[in-house]
């Protein structure tokens, strides 16, 4: 009978304990740490916990060639989807619907409600010089401010003041100016702005009555959109902008830090969201100004800033600012009194978290290659994924049970084994699950659910491949011991060999599917590594402790490893060789 290898083998085999404790500890360390994360269970998908579904639809710029198509359709669901994800909502799906429609599928819970607020915002952005701005519904007469600086800037995203600077120290920065002032003198004689021809030529330019007193047609125009403009009205803020060229002046709504609506009139657009290489959220930690926005823009996109704050900063009247304008609203409307050159800007003021990032998400994403009305909102509820998850599990308890029955019927002894085995596999399973879900977003729907349950059958197989490789051993005649130490580097080789291909799949299959089908590969991956970890450190350190029991050791008939059940040959003997024949004569 050949004895156990002797070294780093054999003080494994001494000591199975270790690997046993080992993944107990691991078991108790991670369920310990999802209570404590307060995610005691798995974040559910749409498809389980309901959410909101969005219909956008594509149109075309008034005037412009027809630009859906498929590329432009394809770029639209990437910014969308990343816009989504850099809001760290889990499991939302964008993806196209015939050849004009994106559907956006938001679970509900945590940052749902502004993930929706953000991808209904999809149109283009843009950066215009401010002309200038008033309170919505204040009254034309109103005194200007006492000075450009004197009260605080304030908008969609910042509170009480809003800087446009390099984030570069060699770079000059700029000062917060007042978005709460007065219009400029000349259309506190008019309840409406005169802008001269070359408002739109020039973004710098003010707005001003004609000398003759009379106005152009494309002026009138914007006079008379500047005089109806009420910012309070929801209806009203959704067509602002529409129809509207990037090379044409117009009137747009903001909030201030009060949250009060303004009205503003905006020059041509200058610079575009494609002109942003990466904009990101980041505390100042060294000035203690909190939270602020950092830009940086492309080569194109740096010389077009410079030239729009250059001209801003010469002009030093209350509108040497700019606006950036996404769907028609004005997001943020910082002040310039210098050129900003350095291809990189940041803007600052008394930012929140929250309000930081939906700006740099806005920034990043903003830009989009067409235009989407939002068509639909419904509210999906989660009764007929409850129906299908409660199904899919009892389809698992009855697969899982089959195992179990077809392990104790067929192997007997061997299932105390196998079920504490399935038992710790699911432990690990649902703990990395719970904990996956605030770490890296990871949510569970139902083909996620089908994934775990095929784990069960990759996890089952591992145990039999180990089981039948011992009785092998125990055929040649074998006792158990040796037999339990010479049938697991077989048996680990075709288990790694059996779960690589299953690993290689789910990979496969995760990198070049969409959606939901990606929620199946990655719990199936997931499952076969954990089927990897088990069978190494709990399946078989708990065989080599239980072959030392009298139960297991001796053969008994209900052990499944009965050496006259499964025919076993003679035990395997050592013999001696015979010695030389002795001379017995006398000589």
């Amino acid at each position: 009978m050949a004895a156990p290898k002797k070294g780093r083998s054999a003080s494994a085999q001494s000591r199975p304990g270790r690997s046993l404790a080992l993944i107990l500890i691991a078991i108790a360390a991670l369920t310990g740490g999802m209570f404590v994360s307060g995610h005691p269970t798995p974040r559910l998908g749409i498809d389980l916990a309901g959410g909101t579904s969005i219909t956008l639809t594509a149109k075309n710029e008034p005037g412009q060639p027809n630009a859906i198509n498929k590329t432009n359709m394809d770029t639209a669901v990437d910014i969308m989807n990343r816009r989504v994800n850099g809001l760290g909502v889990s499991e939302a799906e964008v993806q196209t619907q015939g050849s004009d429609n994106i559907i956006v599928n938001i679970p509900k819970g945590t940052n749902s409600k502004q993930a929706r607020e953000q991808v209904g915002t999809t149109a283009k952005l843009y950066f215009r010089p401010v002309l200038a701005t008033q309170a919505s519904g204040s009254d034309a007469s109103a005194s200007p401010s006492p000075s450009a600086s004197s009260s605080s800037s304030g908008n969609a995203n910042d509170k009480a003041s809003s800087s446009s600077s390099p984030s570069s120290s060699a770079t000059p920065s700029a000062t917060a100016t007042s978005q709460g002032r007065a219009v400029t003198d000349a259309l506190k004689a008019d309840s409406t702005p005169s802008a001269s021809s070359s408002a739109s030529a020039s973004p710098s330019s003010s707005a001003s009555p004609s000398p003759s007193g009379s106005v152009d047609p494309a002026t009138a125009k914007l006079q008379a959109a500047y005089a109806a403009l009420d910012c309070t009205d929801k209806a009203v803020r959704a067509k602002t902008g529409e129809g509207v060229k990037p090379t044409d002046p117009t009137v747009a709504c903001g909030k201030n830090s009060s949250g009060q609506w303004q009205k503003y009139v905006l020059g041509p657009a200058e610079v575009s969201g494609t002109d942003i290489k990466k904009a990101a959220a980041v505390f100042d930690t060294q000035s203690a100004a909190g939270w602020k926005v950092t830009m940086d823009f492309t080569s194109s996109g740096s010389k077009k800033f410079a030239d729009i704050t250059g001209k801003l900063a010469k002009n030093q009247t209350p509108q040497n600012q700019f606006a950036i304008v996404l769907d028609g609203e004005v997001v943020s409307d910082p002040y310039v009194n210098q050129a900003l050159t350095g291809g990189n800007a940041e803007i600052s003021g008394s930012f929140s978290q929250t309000e930081a990032q939906d700006l740099a998400n806005m920034l990043k994403y903003g830009a989009l290659p067409l235009t989407f009305k939002e068509s639909s909102v419904t509210t999906v509820t989660a009764a007929l994924g409850g129906e299908q998850l409660h199904a899919g599990l009892i389809a698992g308890a009855i697969g899982l049970g089959l195992v179990v029955i077809y392990l104790v019927i067929y192997y007997r002894g061997l299932s105390m084994i196998a079920i504490p085995s399935l038992l710790v596999s699911g432990a690990l399973t649902y703990v990395l699950m719970a904990l996956l879900g605030p770490t890296i977003g990871f949510a569970l729907n139902l083909p996620a659910v089908c994934g775990a349950i095929v784990a069960i059958g990759i996890t089952a197989d591992s145990f039999i491949v180990f089981f039948e490789r011992i009785r092998d051993e125990i055929r040649e005649g074998r006792s158990l011991r040796p037999a339990v130490e010479r049938a697991w580097p077989r048996a680990r080789r075709t288990i790694l060999v059996s779960d690589f291909v299953s690993f290689l799949a789910a990979a496969v299959l995760f990198i070049v599917t969409v959606g939901k089908v990606q929620g199946f590969a990655f719990t199936l991956g997931l499952t076969t590594l954990l089927d990897v970890v088990v069978v190494f450190l709990f399946t078989k350190p708990l065989m080599t402790i239980l072959a030392r029991r009298k139960f297991f050791a001796s053969g008994h008939s209900w052990s499944g490893l009965d050496p006259k059940r499964l025919g076993a040959k003679p035990p395997l003997r050592r013999t001696r060789r015979p010695s030389a024949p002795v001379d017995t004569k006398e000589a």
